[in-house]
């Protein structure tokens, strides 16, 4: 028993051992997975594009959307397909130049010469040296990255008549955006890399409580104090729709604190709803155009939904995959952050930062990352049919049925898929699935009519827990 203890808690150097081999092709192997992840990307777009030159709606929707709506939305997902190819190739070329011309060891030692030049003895090593060097990055990403930002907001958004903001909204968001990243992100950074200096082997143990506190943290503080930056907020007004979302709260329990209306309209015309906060107090927030657009009856509905998934445990579940993941990345981190080999593939010959480390490692996980988006589509689709479910129980099929079909047409969302580029893709069902599993019957079948289900004689019972 001892001997078998033993060899496991040597496992992990010998793993560390194994890969670190003088003069394994580390880049080559990255830029084969790098070229392989798009080319599966882009083979999956490729077969969802034919689906958006269908010339008629699926089956369920025929009497649901009009021909010219229909047009418009499939032209709104070529036109997204076509400028996601197009930036997917910008991307790709942007990451292969910096990896054949060995932009990061340039750019690390460029700004290891700046900060010797410009600050004193005193502010120098390598948590200073880090964060001039990721800001160097950030910047040059944001530049590359202006002209695909604008095209997007203000030309293709804007051609299908979503795009509500300004030039002078969108300036101010890439600096706020900067901002905050300095403000908060630079810090993190900071305590993140003191983490893994001072704690020895097993520093990933302590990068975990340090990344679930942060977490928490955050839940806390970004409604307060970085919401407010971007949008207003705005407590509901008395009336129909308060009472009603009160009402819905009440009947499951929820820890209702306070109801938002949020000025999504500042900046595009697309519509939603959402709940964050701590376990015992939750806040909802509805977007000002799903308020427009819809009876309220329809707004009550899709909250149903989206309490459905606080009931049935569905963010706790996640949060706790999510956990499960952070702290397997930073176990396999501690197996790689001193492989010479991985570094010197990239042109860090004398020295290994541990940014440097962990973004090279991050690149050597993408088969894995991919598995891991495939499966985690999947339980996220299974859980939006279980809301769904959850909300025909509380008697709202119709209306749920009705605000899916409204908020695809108003969104312009994609009315079919590709099976193969869903199930990759998706973390939602497409509209015909979710109309399927709600019974929806069509116009001519008997207007607005859902079919009752097993799961509609079901009591209704919250979770015991939520976070």
């Amino acid at each position: 028993m001892a001997s078998i203890l033993s060899i496991l808690g040597d496992f992990p150097q010998r793993l560390a051992t194994f890969l670190d081999r003088p003069g394994f092709p580390w880049k080559s192997l990255i830029v084969g997975f790098t070229l392989a992840n798009y080319g599966l990307e882009s083979y999956l777009s490729f077969r969802q594009y034919r689906i958006l030159q269908h010339k008629k709606p699926p089956k369920v929707l025929e009497d649901e959307i009009s021909q010219e709506k229909f047009d418009e939305s499939q032209a709104y997902g070529r036109a997204k397909a076509k400028f996601g190819l197009f930036s997917g190739i910008y991307g790709q070329v942007q990451n292969l130049a910096w990896i054949y011309y060995d932009i990061l060891p340039k750019l690390w030692g460029v700004s290891g010469v700046w900060l010797a030049r410009y600050l004193p003895a005193r502010f120098q090593g390598e948590i200073t040296h880090t964060l001039v060097f990721v800001l160097c990055q950030i910047v040059i990403s944001s530049i590359l990255g202006l002209p695909l930002s604008y095209y997007s907001t203000f030309v293709l958004e804007e051609k299908f008549g979503f795009n509500k903001s300004t030039v002078k909204l969108w300036v101010t968001d890439k600096i706020k955006t900067l901002g905050l990243t300095i403000a908060l992100g630079f810090p993190l950074l900071a305590a993140f890399l003191k983490i893994i200096m001072t704690t020895g082997n097993q520093f990933f143990y302590y990068l975990w409580v340090f990344a679930l506190v942060v977490q928490t943290v955050m839940i806390t503080i970004f409604p307060i104090f970085i919401m407010p930056l971007f949008n207003k907020l705005s407590p509901l007004e008395p009336g129909k729709l308060k009472e009603g979302v009160e009402g819905l709260a009440k009947r499951l329990n929820f820890p209702l604190k306070e109801l938002y209306v949020i000025d999504g309209s500042k900046r595009s015309a697309h519509s939603n709803a959402y709940f964050y906060g701590l376990p015992w107090k939750k806040h909802i927030v509805i977007y000002d155009t799903l308020i427009e657009k819809s009876e309220t009856e329809e707004v009550v509905a899709v909250l149903s939904h989206e309490l459905g998934h606080w009931s049935l445990s569905h963010t706790t579940k996640l949060f706790g995959i999510s956990q499960f993941q952070v702290f397997y990345l930073f176990a396999l981190f501690s197996i790689f952050i001193d492989n010479k080999s991985l570094y010197q593939s990239f042109g860090f010959h004398k020295e290994q930062p541990i940014i440097v480390g962990f973004t090279l490692f991050t690149d050597v996980l993408q088969p894995t990352d991919a598995i891991i988006k495939f499966f985690m589509n999947i339980l996220s689709r299974k859980f939006e049919f279980e809301a769904d479910a959850f909300a025909v129980r509380l008697g709202y099929s119709k209306e749920l049925a009705k605000s899916l079909i409204k908020l695809q047409i108003q969104n312009l969302s994609t009315m079919d898929a590709d099976w193969m580029y869903a199930a990759y893709n998706y973390s939602h069902p497409i509209l015909p699935e979710r109309l399927g599993a709600l019974g929806w019957a069509d116009s001519k079948k008997g207007v607005g009519k859902v079919a009752k289900t097993e799961d509609s004689e079901k009591p209704i019972k919250a979770a015991d827990r939520e976070l």
